[in-house]
């Protein structure tokens, strides 16, 4: 299961005058109220596995002080959807068809759509397979001007204790979209007719 911990370092309580079972419950009562604020701030997801000193799937209640309680979250469906959420609200909108060709890529070349399944420790790459791709972060083209960097400046805010998010411009190898990778037509100052284009991506990984 992928995913990240949260709760690993030592919870300091005021114990001074408290009782040993008072302290158990203190201590499972913080953690539940933890667990229940980066939840509703959008920080963890709702989906993970508890685990109360050692024991897999046991209550917060169950914990003998100083525990630990450990909630291991798998967070890249939380991650990843909100990056896409994020990357097509800043999409051009006159047909829609920009906005439904973000590709989500792991290990620089294999396609994923579950990404519940992806380990804790994956680098995950977004890009858009049209080949307008460049003059659309760019603003060559009107609309969606910097989608990618502005993208990455509210991820980075919303995420910055977890995960890590970057824009580059990175190869696509052929095979992950029949768009992808785009070849120029004609020679330009910059680049001969036939060179792969370099596709505006945003790369992410836990921290």
């Amino acid at each position: 299961m992928a995913g990240f911990q949260f709760f690993e370092r030592d919870l300091k309580l005021a114990t001074a005058g408290m009782e040993p079972e008072a302290i158990n419950n203190a201590l499972a009562a913080f953690a539940k109220q933890e667990l229940a604020r980066v939840i509703g701030e959008g920080i963890a997801s709702s989906n993970y596995e508890r685990y109360v000193n050692g024991v897999q799937g046991a209550p917060e209640e169950a914990v003998k002080a100083p525990g630990p309680i450990v909630y291991e979250f798998v967070n890249w469906p939380l991650i990843i959807n909100a990056a896409l959420q994020e990357l097509i609200r800043r999409s051009p909108r006159r047909s829609g068809r920009y906005a439904r060709s973000f590709v989500v890529v792991v290990g620089g070349r294999t396609v994923v759509t579950d990404y519940s399944r992806l380990r804790a420790d994956a680098e995950v790459i977004i890009f858009n397979a049209q080949p307008y791709t460049r003059k659309t972060e760019t603003g060559s083209n009107g609309q969606g001007k910097r989608h990618f960097d502005l993208s990455k400046g509210a991820l980075n805010r919303r995420f910055n204790s977890a995960f890590k998010f970057e824009t580059k411009f990175v190869d696509v190898p052929g095979g992950i979209d029949p768009l992808a990778p785009y070849k120029l037509k004609r020679t330009t100052r910059r680049r001969a007719a036939g060179t792969p284009l370099t596709y505006p991506a945003l790369v992410i990984n836990a921290l």
